[in-house]
């Protein structure tokens, strides 16, 4: 697993032992952050179910202010302060050691990515509940599984397949 693009191109990410997380790979960052372009350049991004924090460092690496790791899974909270520390960006990023439903209603971020397991709905039921003020949500998810049309005060605008993964793209009226 590597840093696709920007000020840490090419370099490798440590990801956690076991099967607790399931990185999102690197064509899809790759699609991800082209499709997202300018917007993460001086933005707040949020890496919700972080696992090594391959999303959120991606983010940072293109131009994020500052990124927001939740992620609660020892094994994955350990690679991702390895991952911080060795990128030398531990002063751009927090780390919170907590469930991301609890988390995500304390926190505010321009864009948030969602990407609980697959294997958990109810995971996405409390983490769409849960999402504060933002003005792009990013859920990655299973193609078997449906979302909602609308999340609160934001709609699905876009959906990026590739493979089992998609990800689905919620705005506010009021950014569209």
């Amino acid at each position: 697993m590597r840093v696709i693009a920007g000020e840490f191109r090419s370099r490798q990410l440590v990801a956690p032992a076991g099967t607790q997380t399931r990185p999102t790979p690197d064509r899809l960052r790759e699609s991800l952050f082209s499709a997202l372009g300018d917007r993460v350049e001086g933005s707040v991004f949020l890496d919700a179910y972080a696992g090594s924090g391959s999303v959120g460092i991606e983010a940072l690496s293109r131009g994020a202010k500052r990124a927001v790791f939740v992620e609660k899974h020892p094994q994955a909270l350990a690679a991702l302060r390895t991952n911080l520390e060795k990128l030398g960006i531990g002063s751009r990023a927090t780390v919170i050691n907590s469930a991301a439903a609890r988390a995500l209603r304390q926190q505010v971020a321009d864009i948030v990515f969602l990407d609980p397991p697959y294997d958990r709905p109810t995971e996405y039921d409390a983490a769409l509940e849960s999402v504060g003020e933002c003005g792009l949500l990013l859920v990655q998810h299973s193609v078997r599984q449906s979302l909602p049309e609308v999340c609160g005060e934001l709609a699905r605008v876009r959906q990026m397949r590739q493979g089992d993964n998609v990800i689905s793209f919620y705005e506010s009226e009021a950014l569209r």
